[in-house]
């Protein structure tokens, strides 16, 4: 009823991944409409002639780690020495970025071993992971991380300091009196007093080795890595001030009209038959410490 290969060269083109078909030398014997329209988009003229071209030219052409470790991996597929390979990667252009999954399978056809590769465009997929993951590791009322992601980062942050042999510092930070707002401003006001000291918070924690996050209730840790004591103190001190010059009220606390926090800053020099609970609990008995001394207050000390 219909010629076999027209009719299997249209139901291809019709497909959206970009398919090209190689023989046993990597040679490209077919490519699909998909394919030629996802080089047109990229700068490739649509009168390229790709039948013909080595694949791992047009397509491999840098000699860094993960291209080799894929073009291994085709090669392999090539070879006999694996049925099928899949590899996700970016593939990001000026204007979006873009995730694609490499499906790379043989088969045999009048005795000879070809492949079939197809890209797959997973953008959509990636996206709603990274939103996900996003989800799962940041505190919905102030956008920064939640107690889980901070466990965590601490974690890997310690044993990350146990080999460079370097310091860690951690301030527990605590919203003076924060009970006294919301029960006589309501919990809208405390809700807003919460997003304000939050994205002050965020202000301080820049760095790839830091982490800022919401412990639970009207509770903060910051995570310093790399930090002594003398420049997390100086940072600390600042934070205090700028929140006293927010000067969010606070009309029923005993100490102040104004928001004020107390913290506990406590310096660590993780060591092979030391955890991470030592800090936490001693940042933490250094902000009772803070409280209990009067409040709007640092306590610190090095372990």
């Amino acid at each position: 009823m219909f010629d076999t290969f027209d009719f299997l060269k249209v139901v291809l083109d019709t497909i959206t991944d970009h398919i090209s078909v190689i023989d046993d030398q990597g040679t490209i014997i077919y490519v699909n409409k998909s394919w030629i329209e996802f080089g047109s988009s990229n700068g490739i003229p649509p009168s390229t002639e790709w039948v013909g071209v080595n694949y791992f030219d047009a397509c491999a052409p840098r000699e860094d780690p993960e291209t080799m470790a894929v073009k291994s991996n085709i090669e392999a597929v090539i070879n006999g020495k694996s049925s099928s390979y899949y590899h996700e990667y970016p593939c990001h252009s000026p204007l979006e970025d873009r995730w694609f999954l490499m499906r790379v399978n043989s088969l045999e056809f009048n005795g000879s071993r070809i492949v079939v590769i197809a890209h797959s465009n997973i953008t959509e997929r990636k996206d709603a992971e990274q939103q996900a993951l996003h989800l799962s590791i940041t505190d919905s009322l102030t956008g920064l991380s939640n107690r889980r992601h901070f466990d965590k980062f601490l974690t890997d942050e310690w044993k990350r300091c146990i080999r460079s042999q370097m310091p860690i510092t951690l301030a527990m930070i605590d919203v003076d009196f924060f009970k006294h707002l919301n029960d006589s401003q309501g919990h809208h006001a405390g809700d807003e007093c919460l997003g304000i000291i939050s994205d002050i918070l965020k202000e301080f924690a820049k760095r790839p080795s830091d982490v800022c996050a919401r412990y639970g209730g009207d509770e903060f840790v910051i995570v310093y890595g790399n930090s002594a004591m003398d420049e997390s103190l100086v940072l600390m001190l600042k934070l205090m001030d700028t929140i006293r010059k927010q000067e969010i009220p606070n009309p029923d606390s005993p100490i102040s009209s104004t928001i004020t926090v107390s913290i506990g800053l406590a310096t660590a020099y993780p060591g092979i038959d030391s955890t991470e609970e030592e800090i936490i609990q001693a940042a933490d008995k250094l902000l009772y410490k803070a409280k209990d001394g009067g409040r709007d207050h640092i306590e610190f000390a090095t372990l």
